[in-house]
């Protein structure tokens, strides 16, 4: 019997370019002349993974939202798994908006990535969910790589990454 490939799908941030990433935000919101003056943080909370933005306006907010897009780009971190909340008031006609940083991939995507795979027309990959990833095995590389290369075409929201082959 032929012995089974296998790789995870998974989706994962490294918090600590993102700490370096939000510190260097908030070093350029500091020195640079349109923020003179006015209000305008970043939070970062690690154990939850959000950012609390806070700015004057919602023209304010939207600057700090470029920077700090800029230097999570700069640190290699994927902002498609940001998810942008609400913009709200604040106290004082300030505006407030919390970001959350997904971390691995909700059940939900994990359903959507199996479909994918399923209707791609592989004859011998099986993908499954398990906790935060999807693993995806097969008894041919070259149908894995195919399963890997159809996905990268795909948008499902999220920054994947294709890792923990075994042959």
């Amino acid at each position: 019997m032929a012995k089974n490939s296998t790789f995870d799908i998974t989706s994962k941030v490294d918090l600590q370019e993102v700490d370096n990433a939000v510190n260097q935000a908030a070093k350029e919101i500091e020195q640079r002349y349109d923020f003179k003056g006015v209000t305008a943080e970043i939070d970062f909370d690690k154990k939850e993974g959000t950012f609390t933005l806070l700015a004057d306006d919602e023209y304010k907010l939207q600057a700090v939202v470029d920077v700090l897009q800029s230097k999570l780009i700069k640190r290699g971190v994927p902002i498609r798994n940001l998810d942008y909340g609400k913009v709200e008031q604040a106290f004082g006609s300030k505006a407030r908006q919390v970001v959350t940083l997904q971390q691995g991939i909700t059940t939900d995507k994990g359903k959507e990535i199996v479909k994918a795979i399923k209707n791609g027309g592989f004859k011998k990959v099986q993908a499954q969910i398990q906790d935060e990833q999807v693993r995806v095995q097969s008894p041919s590389l070259d149908e894995l790589q195919g399963v890997i290369a159809m996905l990268k075409q795909q948008d499902f929201g999220i920054e994947l990454q294709f890792g923990n082959f075994r042959s």
